[in-house]
């Protein structure tokens, strides 16, 4: 078997595996590549094999750094089966059209503003695109076995997100395991990876491969910003990926005020596919942690803005309140909008709470820049600027050891992928120390040998 990293290689973004074996071509994550411009540059190049020629695609998970190229797969001819998780394809339905949405809508400010060097500006793929890619998906169930050829192919539980799963490919009694983005063993809301079963090489993310969560009381800082914010008559704007962390912030926040350790200040979930996102981890209940009981008052805590006049409505609001939008690194979307109107507001804040992947605004915000470009604008930074990377769902390094150390076997090889380059020569370091695994940080567009049975 030959794998090829084609993306999430030396970086967070853009993950993208090609497998090949016996003549047959997986492609394991069709994700997009964001943060720094040269990075984003790649989204625009043709996909480095001919998308024809792809036998299926498997996803580990719906978030748009893992899925969201579907659509310019499919766009530059694909036509094979996308397999996921029911609960990723649910999510896919949201993600990926909304995708195709705002980069129309880019282009589109592009042109009527006349700020692109390209006339006219493109979208990089439409919503009718991402709609064609969900034709083609085929839900599996977790632990479902699947044949493909002369592999098979089972989904396994990952946490981090709703529908998160670990990509398993058997031959006969060998095996390669791509962990996809993992969850935490304390997350609030979702289980936490399910122990390796098999996994004769593995391919491992380490998006936190050199840091560790503090322990702090993560619940206890957001209530000190919430309280001091209101204090000032300020706004709390909280950019949040709408998937996963926006649905755990509902729930942090109903549980604040259920303990009165914040006022009781209204919030507003400005973001269309995050409402509809809460209902599908309702409809998932045996994915997650959280009660019926849980789910409702998540979903209940907020005032939904679905359509574009709520979403202005919000700037008129003239008293202290919590607003949730999208998205989590500040790239796009409606936050950007209640960043441009606050930012220069010193009575707000903006709580960034997740990874922030470099060259984004949120990790310029979060290094401490204090002039940041929105729509075409300088806007000056006055806000306060607060990060709590403690509330992430990706799994921190103690908790990546904790994982491989439930291989029931000695693997031959660990592949360290989705992590900036320092994160990710930390972890190897720490897996040949600790477990004495021979491991190594593949680079973007290697190729290697992957030992299955014949």
């Amino acid at each position: 078997m030959k794998l090829t990293f084609l993306g999430a290689a030396g970086t967070v973004t853009g993950s993208k595996y090609l497998i090949e074996a016996s003549g047959l071509r997986i492609l394991v994550d069709c994700g997009l590549f964001q943060g720094y411009k040269n990075l984003r540059l790649l989204n625009w190049q043709p996909m480095p094999f001919s998308p024809k020629e792809i036998d299926a695609v498997v996803l580990t998970h719906g978030h748009i750094d893992h899925s969201g190229a579907l659509p310019l797969l499919v766009q530059q001819g694909y036509r094979g089966p996308v397999y996921a998780t029911r609960a990723t394809a649910e999510l896919c339905g949201l993600l990926l059209p909304d995708s195709g949405h705002l980069q129309e809508a880019d282009a589109d400010f592009a042109n009527r503003h006349k700020s692109s060097k390209h006339h006219p500006a493109l979208p990089l793929y439409t919503e009718e695109d991402a709609r064609r890619s969900l034709k083609l998906f085929k839900p599996l169930d977790f632990d479902e076995l699947l044949t493909l050829g002369p592999l098979q192919l089972r989904l396994r539980g990952a946490g981090h997100i709703l529908g998160a799963s670990s990509v398993e490919l058997r031959q006969g009694n060998r095996s390669l395991l791509m962990s996809g983005d993992l969850g935490r063993s304390d997350d609030l809301m979702m289980k936490p990876p399910v122990p390796i079963e098999h996994g004769d090489t593995l391919v491992i993310e380490s998006t936190y491969g050199d840091r560790t969560h503090d322990d702090g009381d993560h619940a206890g800082e957001l209530a000190d910003v919430i309280r001091r914010t209101a204090a000032r008559g300020g706004m709390v704007i909280v950019p949040a990926f709408a998937v996963g962390r926006t649905q755990a912030l509902l729930y942090q926040i109903w549980l604040l005020k259920k303990s009165k350790q914040i006022p009781d200040l209204p919030v507003f979930l400005d973001s269309p596919m995050a409402i509809d996102t809460t209902g599908i981890y309702q409809r998932h209940a045996n994915e997650h942690r959280l009660s019926v009981d849980d789910c409702r008052h998540m979903g209940s805590v907020a005032r939904f803005c679905r359509t574009a006049d709520q979403s202005r409505e919000l700037n008129q609001l003239t008293y202290p309140a919590i607003i949730i939008s999208a998205s989590g690194m500040a790239t796009g979307g409606r936050i950007l909008h209640h960043l441009k109107n606050h930012l220069g507001d010193h009575r707000c804040s903006v709580v960034f709470a997740g990874y922030q992947a470099g060259g984004t605004r949120g990790a310029r915000l979060v290094q401490g820049e204090r002039s940041i470009r929105i729509f075409g604008q300088d806007v000056t930074v006055n806000a306060e600027i607060v990060s709590l990377p403690g509330m992430s769902a990706h799994a921190d390094a103690g908790q990546i050891m904790d994982w491989l150390r439930t291989a029931k076997r000695l693997p031959q090889h660990v592949y360290i992928t989705h992590g900036e380059q320092d994160a990710s020569d930390a972890l190897r370091r720490r897996i040949q120390r600790e477990l004495g695994w021979h491991a190594s940080v593949p680079m973007m567009g290697d190729r290697v040998e992957v030992p299955m049975a014949s």
